[in-house]
């Protein structure tokens, strides 16, 4: 099992049920899924720069991607419409609980003069939104055989109605908030 999954359950469940006054133990918000997004808006010129960071997300993540395309055609972008512009992976249950495992506790630590994330990226809903700049802080990732560095989203969308009760819920689960 999961080393933070057990830190859920054993710890975390225990302490938000008494802040936050629950009536129940199904009440206690969880994370419920974490989406990673790169934006490759290169790949409209050279698509095999969208093979490369569909490769080096299923090594980040250990899960294949899928390919995102246009909505709509923009011409200034010289973007049609269906083009494949990024790749996204979903992850729920084990592997999630490895990502922001490994996320937290190894790849934040490695980002230059890093001070923490920031507090303000929740959406108002209880889902955290966190940008990271280059995929080089992932110990997966060969520094040699990175062409260029991209930049992801990565999204922990969690039950929690508010995001305070989100905040509580990520902080204890060991997420670096700026003091």
């Amino acid at each position: 099992m999961n080393r933070l999954k057990e830190k859920y359950d054993s710890e975390v469940k225990k302490s938000l049920l008494e802040k936050f006054n629950y009536s129940s133990i199904m009440q206690v918000p969880k994370v419920e899924k974490i989406v990673i997004n790169i934006g490759v808006g290169d790949a409209v010129s050279n698509s095999k720069l969208l093979e490369e960071s569909v490769a080096e997300l299923e090594q980040i993540t250990g899960q294949k991607p899928i390919v995102t395309r246009a909505k709509q055609s923009i011409a200034g972008f010289k973007l049609r419409e269906n083009m494949p512009i990024g790749t996204k992976v979903t992850l729920r249950g084990e592997k999630m609980y490895d990502f922001l495992d490994k996320l937290v506790s190894v790849s934040l630590p490695r980002v230059r003069d890093f001070r923490g994330v920031s507090a303000d990226s929740f959406d108002g809903r209880g889902n955290y939104t966190l940008g990271v700049k280059e995929q080089l802080i992932f110990p997966e990732i060969n520094f040699d055989k990175v062409n260029k560095t991209r930049g992801m989203d990565i999204v922990i969308v969690t039950t929690a109605n508010t995001d305070e009760e989100s905040r509580e819920l990520l902080t204890q689960l060991g997420m670096p908030f700026k003091k």
